[in-house]
């Protein structure tokens, strides 16, 4: 384990398109440095339940019921803002490893890093995950990023996937695995922005 320095407030935003590898790689984060973990998606979920559905587990998003949810948030962008309002407040606390499409355009501070994967390895690894066939991952891949990008255009003005502005870094992860992208991504923030102990 490394210890971060007494005092730091360490703040990481992981993000990148659906099926990239963003939440994987938030949590190993998360736990090699001791931080909290906070995932936009898993805070939507909460809103969800609240609503009456009933998100699963993994790929829960890309399921039907999962597809209305998007839809009636496109109509109701109040559940975006509740849910960034509270991970702002969270951000302010520190230390703190997020996976979110909007702490990086609405945080001052913290490390932020993109995650550029092709659709064709988001579909491979997307299938693979849920358990669908490409066919149906790649449709439900299409509508996910484009809804997403409406909801965020609409509501902060950036454009997901397009917008590249606030990060200190981007890796293209469509040749590496997770070790691979994880070591990348730890050795990055020793260098230039967590202080050990």
């Amino acid at each position: 384990m490394v210890r971060i320095k007494e005092g730091e407030k360490v703040v990481v935003c992981v993000c990148g398109m659906a099926g990239c590898g963003k939440s994987t790689l938030a949590k190993r984060l998360a736990k090699k440095y001791r931080l909290k973990y906070l995932s936009g998606g898993n805070a939507l979920k909460a809103l969800a339940l609240e609503l009456g559905y009933k998100p699963g587990g993994r790929g829960w998003w890309e399921t039907e019921e999962g597809r209305r949810f998007l839809q009636q948030r496109m109509g109701n962008p109040d559940f975006d803002k509740r849910v960034d309002e509270k991970l702002i407040e969270w951000a302010e606390q520190g230390n703190v490893v997020f996976d979110s499409w909007t702490m990086p355009w609405l945080l001052k501070d913290g490390f932020k890093i993109w995650l550029e994967a092709s659709p064709k390895v988001r579909v491979k690894r997307i299938a693979k995950r849920d358990g669908i066939s490409p066919e149906k991952a790649m449709e439900a891949l299409r509508e996910k990023d484009k809804k997403t990008q409406v909801i965020y255009k609409n509501l902060y003005g950036f454009d997901l996937g397009e917008d590249l502005s606030p990060f200190h870094l981007i890796l293209d992860v469509n040749e590496l695995n997770a070790e691979e992208v994880f070591r990348v991504i730890s050795m990055t923030l020793e260098c230039l922005y967590i202080k050990k102990t």
